[in-house]
């Protein structure tokens, strides 16, 4: 398509295409997640539900579970994890609205990964994953659009490409989440100790989980603070989106101020409470396996074994293809 088009028209189509897998995502992130929403997702909040008994070092082996098996079947396995993981979200403190708020993040990285993907992959690639198959054109670029690295012709075959990447994708994602929304920085701290992981990598992944929330928290108040004080005030609400942009824009630099300041803050405490003063650390609370560990174990072991059936029996690749 775009050849018999006005070439005005086929310019602006094109460019309209462009940022759509930009402007989407941040405009469903914007619009529907927000910085709150950012903030519920990435950090610990204590609940009831079975994974909040779960031992952090089972947690870990099933995320790393979940990326072998994404990883190395095929697509539609990785959707159906991805399904599956998302609904134990329902389990968790305040369910429903991080599973709403999962289902948003996760459909912006579906596109974003598709989007990615689609415009810039060659037929040469192309053709073993779709043998025999006639390349449904959907979309011709104009000639400009090869120097961002674009193939001339979108097709249908290379959007599916896309979408594959993006199942797999989606599937880490929601399992990652899941480790940092149930396991609190303790746990993680003596899970790596017991691990054996050297103390100073150990602390420099804590202070890491914690501040991804952090920033989320201060950009957030940052934002708010400039509505308070006029921003956007008097403008038409359908600008709302672009004004959230600007203010978190402007939010960068007093949000890095207070992280730097909170980073003082971090190293005082963690001298005062004699960090690495020993060899080793004292342990108060141990860790323990219960019932729940050993049911995910077998989840974990169930997911293996099927990612080394799906291989035997033709349902595993390293790359994606269209299989049934």
């Amino acid at each position: 398509m775009g050849e018999s088009l006005n070439p005005v028209l086929v310019n602006l189509i094109s460019w309209f295409l462009f940022f759509y897998g930009v402007g989407l995502p941040v405009l469903l992130i914007v619009t529907v997640v927000r910085l709150k929403g950012f903030m519920e997702i990435t950090r610990f909040e204590s609940g009831k539900g079975f994974l909040y008994r779960v031992n952090p070092v089972t947690k870990v082996a099933l995320s790393l579970a979940v990326m072998v098996t994404a990883s190395t079947t095929i697509w539609w396995l990785g959707g159906l994890l991805t399904l599956a993981i998302s609904l134990v979200y329902l389990t968790l403190r305040d369910g429903v609205r991080k599973f709403v708020y999962l289902m948003v993040v996760l459909f912006s990285s579906l596109v974003s990964s598709t989007w990615s993907v689609a415009p810039y992959v060659p037929p040469s690639i192309l053709e073993p994953l779709f043998p025999n198959q006639q390349f449904v054109t959907l979309w011709t670029w104009p000639s400009y659009f090869e120097v961002m690295g674009y193939e001339p012709n979108l097709t249908l075959q290379g959007v599916i490409y896309g979408l594959q990447i993006g199942f797999r994708v989606t599937a880490v994602l929601a399992s990652a989440l899941l480790l940092i929304l149930t396991t609190t920085t303790s746990d993680i701290f003596r899970m790596f100790t017991k691990l054996k992981v050297p103390l100073s990598v150990t602390f420099s992944l804590l202070v890491g989980v914690r501040t991804v929330p952090k920033i989320f928290e201060l950009l957030d108040s940052s934002v708010k603070m400039q509505f308070l004080r006029g921003l956007g005030q008097g403008k038409p609400r359908v600008l709302y989106p672009l004004l959230m942009l600007y203010a978190v824009f402007l939010a960068i630099v007093p949000t890095m101020v207070y992280l730097l300041r909170g980073a003082k803050t971090m190293a005082i405490s963690a001298d005062t409470r004699g960090f690495r003063a020993r060899p080793r650390r004292t342990e108060l609370v141990e860790l323990s396996f219960g019932r729940e560990d050993y049911v995910m174990w077998g989840v974990i072991a169930g997911l293996l074994i099927l990612a080394v059936v799906a291989n035997l029996t033709g349902f595993g690749r390293f790359i994606p293809y269209v299989g049934v």
